[in-house]
């Protein structure tokens, strides 16, 4: 099984998003911290100019957020209900998953067990558990060797539909490569939206069970941008730089509606003032999908 290419590393001055949407490409190119926005549209007769719209003011919103802050950070918003969306990525959209990676390896957990007709064990329940609620890494490790390490979560993640996500080398799971595209693709199978899902109705449930019950000093994140979660965190500090990877995914209620959330970030100078980052950049851009913006 040919392994995806890693790319690494911090963008330059200018950071350029490309969204293709309703046969349209859109080029967005903006400084970081600068709100400014250029867009070019190439011709189509099946533009989607509302969608458009979203992506354009989901860069701006993103943008005007993150002044003040160091890093690069993308997003992905989902309104359930409405099926609309909207995505900005920052450099070249690839990100370290530190421990967001948890859910896509219980995800992974899950199809084996379904291909062998059982239900997870007592042993992996457990570990699933830890890992999921309380972030715990020995039970990761665990049940990472148990799916078979990077190559077994990039065959469950040909399944899930996740493209541009690369499992760490050897035991580095936290390492794992994604965007925040694939994020929201295992947040949508996670949570039952759309079609191709993989994970059976148990087993959505079960992750979804754990991920609204992480402990209380871990409920930060996507989280701020509604009166309720079910989420999972990412926390990394890179020893090569010293700066933070901060991480934050799930699906967040907020005025009466349900929207998947991905907010993937690097280059913090501390663990708080990503969290910051995640949070302020995630309360800018779920108003944008809703409507509220």
């Amino acid at each position: 099984m040919s392994r995806r290419t890693r790319r690494r590393g911090f963008a330059a001055t200018a950071v350029v998003l490309t969204a293709a949407v309703g046969g349209t490409t859109v080029y967005a190119q903006t400084r970081p911290h600068d709100a400014a926005v250029l867009v070019s549209h190439t011709a189509s007769a099946q533009r989607s100019p509302t969608t458009v719209d979203k992506d354009t003011e989901l860069a701006t919103a993103v943008q005007a957020a993150a002044q003040g802050h160091d890093g690069e950070v993308s997003v992905t918003v989902y309104d359930e209900t409405s099926g609309s969306g909207a995505s900005y990525a920052s450099g070249d959209g690839t990100y370290d998953t530190a421990s967001i990676v948890k859910v896509d390896v219980l995800a992974a957990l899950l199809l084996r067990a379904q291909d062998e007709g059982r239900e997870l064990t007592v042993r992996e329940r457990t570990y699933a558990t830890a890992m999921i609620e309380k972030s715990d890494n020995d039970a990761t490790t665990a049940l990472w060797d148990d799916i078979g390490g990077a190559d077994g979560l990039d065959a469950a993640n040909e399944r899930l539909g996740l493209t541009g996500t690369s499992g760490g080398d050897g035991s580095l799971w936290g390492l794992t490569q994604t965007t925040a595209a694939d994020q929201l693709a295992l947040l949508k199978q996670v949570f039952g939206v759309g079609d191709g899902l993989a994970l059976t109705k148990e087993s959505r449930s079960y992750v979804q069970e754990l991920m609204g019950n992480v402990e209380s000093d871990q409920a930060w994140g996507v989280s701020a941008a509604g009166d309720g979660a079910a989420l999972k965190n990412g926390w990394l500090r890179r020893s090569t730089t010293g700066l933070w990877d901060i991480n934050s995914v799930g699906e967040v209620t907020a005025g009466g509606r349900k929207y998947l959330v991905a907010v993937v970030s690097n280059g913090s100078v501390t663990k708080d003032a990503g969290v910051g980052l995640v949070e302020d950049v995630a309360r800018a851009a779920v108003p944008v999908v809703s409507g509220a913006a």
